[in-house]
């Protein structure tokens, strides 16, 4: 008599510091996975909250024991995720987000095309929500789904169906040897945790796919001004990320900074030299029309009027990325603030 072999045992790590608003769906929708609950841990590393989530979290590990909450004094997600690994009992490690709801079938899927593909690292698509029904809210979803302000970001922007390798996924799913195997999260990355990692699976040979069938719901900040925050430490910890790893993930990256570069500075540098100014102008005035029309295009599909907010947003999320990108680059490439083994360069935001 043949028996179904039993699925591998999987430890799912949450890292969460002042969740209370998105905690409880996330976990909701993890407990109405299809996985066998009796080859699953979820560790909820909380950093340090201030407000309910440590308290939420414990009341789900009441009734639901393979829940169990941690604490991470250090508060960032690298730490967090170190904390996780070296406690999880799972030979497969899956990262996920408190700012996310998970279909049944993805713990699942993630262990069948690990598999199937052999790989060391397989995510889903992101698709990324409003958090609220405001119509600032539905213009930072939209502008964190778009071409125009987020690139060829494979994992925001599904350009295939079928599985492809990239260099990097959203919420990784891996073998914990392999965490073990690469030294585990560099803590330095309070931002981009995931692209220094997956860099250095990559470098060491390793295969990373996205399966476009795999598809997470993400709920982005509500405000422009959140999503700029955001988007300034991304930038920020990139040129570190450039560092550690010896070079640039995509020339894309650069474009940002550039825009932001010349936004600030040709008007300076156009006193000694004149005909910057012209050039300064050109630059705005291209970025304005193109920004304009792709803003008024993706509002004429929306019963929101989102036009002049989405403009407003498209060139907030270029200069705060940008803007970050070049404090990085002042930060780890010219002063080298990262030899000191810490980082306290920004402060944490949600």
């Amino acid at each position: 008599m043949s028996t179904t072999p039993k699925q591998p045992f999987v430890t799912v790590i949450l890292p969460i510091r002042n969740e209370a608003r998105y905690i409880g769906p996330c976990l909701d929708s993890i407990l109405e996975t299809e996985y066998p609950l009796d080859s699953l841990e979820v560790l909820v590393i909380d950093g340090n909250s201030t407000d309910e989530t440590a308290a939420l979290v414990s009341g789900y590990s009441e009734n639901h024991p393979f829940i169990k909450l941690m604490h991470n004094p250090h508060r960032t997600v690298p730490y967090a995720m170190n904390i996780g690994i070296k406690a999880a009992n799972g030979e497969i490690i899956v990262r996920m987000d408190a700012h996310a709801s998970y279909e049944t079938s993805y713990i699942t899927k993630l262990i069948e095309w690990m598999a199937v593909l052999g790989a060391d690292n397989v995510g889903g698509i992101c698709l990324t929500r409003p958090s609220s029904n405001a119509p600032e809210a539905y213009a930072v979803a939209t502008i964190l789904s778009h071409p125009f302000g987020v690139g060829d970001s494979h994992f925001r922007i599904a350009t295939s169906k079928e599985p492809r390798e990239v260099d990097t996924v959203p919420f990784g799913c891996y073998k914990k040897t392999t965490l073990e195997r690469l030294g585990y999260y560099d803590v330095m990355m309070t931002r981009n945790q995931d692209d220094e990692l997956n860099a250095r699976l990559r470098r060491q040979g390793g295969r990373i796919f996205l399966i476009p069938e795999i598809q997470v719901e993400y709920f982005a900040r509500d405000t422009l001004s959140k999503m700029s925050k955001m988007l300034y430490q991304y930038g920020y910890f990139k040129p570190l990320v450039a560092l550690k790893v010896g070079r640039p993930a995509t020339l894309r990256q650069f474009a940002p900074p550039v825009f932001a570069a010349s936004v600030l500075f040709l008007p300076l540098f156009s006193i000694l030299f004149p005909p910057l100014l012209w050039l300064w102008a050109c630059i705005i005035g291209a970025h304005s029309f193109l920004n304009l029309r792709i803003s008024s295009s993706i509002a004429s599909n929306h019963a929101k009027p989102i036009t002049t907010i989405l403009a407003k947003g498209f060139f907030m999320a270029h200069m705060a990325y940008g803007l970050g990108y070049l404090k990085g680059t002042l930060d780890f490439v010219i002063l080298g603030k990262h030899k000191g083994g810490k980082n306290d360069a920004i402060a944490l935001s949600r």
